[in-house]
């Protein structure tokens, strides 16, 4: 009987520091261009410069979908597709709600190359977190 309390115990033991092992998910949330994107992207940046392994997915819809629009520029004038190309580059996905396509009468020839397509903003958010990623509102 010894040799299974040993396993067991060794079982216990690598179970409960399983989580210390997983890569942490996180769901950004963007449906505000103008009061959003920029403090989001520059969250996302100091996000990845402290957990580099972290998966962090962008969700947007509404008027948060306009920072992904070809020639999207921020109040200072600079352009949106350079932060979220270098995000991109590290790992960072950029979904944007088909509804709000439907609703807004926008195509997605118009957002740049990096932008994902999700069915529904709001159900990819409750299916991450759902997934077990941790919910984040710039």
């Amino acid at each position: 009987m010894r040799p299974f309390r040993q396993i067991l115990a060794a079982f216990l033991i690598a179970a409960s520091a399983a989580p210390a092992w997983a890569q942490d998910m996180v769901a950004y949330h963007i449906d505000d261009m103008s009061q959003q994107a920029l403090k989001g992207l520059r969250n996302i940046r100091n996000h990845l410069d402290v957990d580099p392994g972290a998966k962090i997915t962008v969700v947007t819809h509404a008027l948060g979908v306009d920072f992904l629009l070809e020639g999207a520029k921020d109040v200072n004038g600079s352009l949106f597709a350079g932060p979220v190309s270098a995000l991109v580059s590290r790992g960072v996905k950029f979904e944007v709600c088909e509804i709000t396509l439907k609703n807004r009468n926008l195509k997605k020839e118009q957002f740049i190359q990096e932008a994902e397509f999700t069915p529904s903003g709001v159900v990819r958010l409750a299916k991450l977190q759902k997934q077990g990623s941790a919910y984040i509102k710039p």
